[in-house]
């Protein structure tokens, strides 16, 4: 069964219609990936192969196909929390921390083109926002009862403070430069 962003079930779709809506979701996040690019409607239907009219059945507008590809990274992001690895508590959290900063860094263009349709007090960023917290809760509750982290540190001060390391302007090695001097700080 197939759900929708705001995960309610959703009917189940044919195996090709699924797979269109695959590809569409799969270039759309390309083409979303490129910042100096302007990507409409047809674009998006041209780089998956598909028509007007299959673009549109799945995804009535931008909106709701941004919506889709938004809760897709927060549904990979909140995954990762419960597969991570890490030889210790704080490692785990550390390299789920990683994850959370590549997501911000790739997908703030589909969130401020997402802004554009819709408000900060919109409920698609609330509600993912309180899933990848309570994805990520038990890892910083691991690592602090293991006194690997500090424990006067919310984990909503953390992914704070990452949201905003993955905004700053400047090349990959710069970035993760201060993002890895943050985390170092999150030990006691």
């Amino acid at each position: 069964m197939v759900t929708t962003s705001n995960h309610v079930p959703a009917p189940a779709r044919r195996a090709d219609a699924e797979r269109n809506r695959d590809k569409i979701l799969a270039a759309a996040r390309t083409a979303f990936a490129d910042p100096s690019a302007t990507v409409s409607m047809a674009e998006i239907s041209r780089r998956a192969g598909v028509g007007m009219p299959t673009l549109y059945r799945n995804f009535p507008g931008r909106r709701e196909l941004l919506e889709a590809l938004f809760a897709d990274e927060v549904d990979a992001v909140c995954a990762a929390a419960e597969t991570v690895d890490g030889q210790t508590p704080a490692a785990a959290l550390t390299a789920w921390l990683h994850r959370f900063f590549a997501f911000f860094a790739n997908k703030r263009h589909i969130a401020a083109e997402l802004l554009k349709h819709t408000d900060r007090d919109d409920p698609v960023f609330d509600d993912n926002r309180a899933r990848v917290i309570a994805a990520g809760r038990p890892l910083l509750a691991a690592a602090q009862r293991a006194h690997e982290v500090r424990d006067d540190l919310a984990l909503e001060q953390i992914l704070d403070m990452i949201h905003a390391i993955a905004t700053i302007h400047g090349d990959t090695d710069y970035v993760k430069s201060i993002l890895r001097i943050a985390l170092d700080g999150l030990r006691p």
